[in-house]
C-alpha cells in the first residue's frame, strides 16, 4: 500500500528487482515513497525528480534528495550512463514529450524501469465502444476532465517504439486481475498495467 492506502504492485516489483547498493534516479518521484524505502532497506544511492512543489516537499520530509524539475525540459547536468537504474513509474503518459523523456532516461541510465496503464486493455476498449464515454477503471480512475493522462498508448505501441528505437526489453511484468505475471505479448489486451526493464545495447 502507498501513503494513500492504494495498492502499488509496481512499487513492490521495482523494489524487488533493484539490487542492493544500486544508484537509482526516480523520474516523477512523487513524495519519494519508493526511493525512501530503497534507500532505507537496500542502501540505494537515490535521487528523485519531481515537478509538483508540494510533492517535492513531501520527498524532502522523507529524507529523499530531490530536484524540482520538469521532465519535459530534459535532464541537463546529469551525465550519460550515470545511474544503474532510472525509474519512470506511471509518469510517461503524463508528460508532454514522452519520446524525449524516454531518450533522456536511456541517456543517463544503464537500465530503465517503466510502468504504465495499458489503454489497450479489453475493458477499456469495450467500455469506450459500448458507452461512448471515456472509461473509468481501477487503473484509470479519473473522469475525462480531471485526468493527468495526456498521451494515451497501449502495450503494443510501447513495444513498437522499443523495436524501432533499438531498445531491448530485458524483463516484463503484467498486472492481470490482481496478479503479477511474467509479460507475454498475448497480455496486450488483458493486462491493466505493465512494467518493463529496458536498456540500449550501447550502454553495456
Amino acid at each position: 500500500m502507498n501513503g494513500n492506502g492504494k495498492h502499488r504492485w509496481d512499487h513492490e516489483a521495482i523494489f524487488d528487482l533493484i539490487p542492493e547498493g544500486s544508484s537509482v534516479l526516480d523520474l516523477g518521484c512523487g513524495d519519494g515513497e519508493l526511493l525512501a524505502r530503497l534507500m532505507a532497506e537496500k542502501k540505494v544511492e537515490g535521487l528523485g525528480i519531481e515537478k509538483d512543489f508540494h510533492r517535492v516537499a513531501g520527498a524532502i520530509a522523507r529524507g529523499v534528495p530531490v530536484l524540482h524539475l520538469d521532465l519535459d525540459e530534459g535532464l541537463t547536468g546529469l551525465p550519460d550512463g550515470f545511474f544503474d537504474f532510472v525509474v519512470l513509474e506511471k509518469t510517461l503518459q503524463e508528460v508532454n514529450k514522452p519520446l524525449f523523456v524516454l531518450e533522456e532516461m536511456l541517456r543517463v541510465g544503464r537500465a530503465g524501469v517503466i510502468s504504465f496503464p495499458n489503454f489497450g486493455h479489453w475493458h477499456v476498449v469495450a467500455s469506450l465502444i459500448l458507452t461512448g464515454r471515456m472509461p473509468v477503471t481501477p487503473a484509470l480512475p479519473y473522469q475525462w476532465y480531471e485526468t493527468p493522462n495526456i498521451h494515451l498508448f497501449t502495450v503494443r505501441d510501447f513495444l513498437d517504439w522499443a523495436r524501432s528505437s533499438q531498445v531491448r526489453i530485458e524483463r516484463g511484468l503484467s498486472w492481470v486481475e490482481g496478479r503479477v505475471l511474467p509479460f507475454c505479448e498475448e497480455d496486450a489486451v488483458i493486462a491493466e498495467e505493465v512494467l518493463f526493464v529496458v536498456s540500449r545495447p550501447s550502454h553495456e
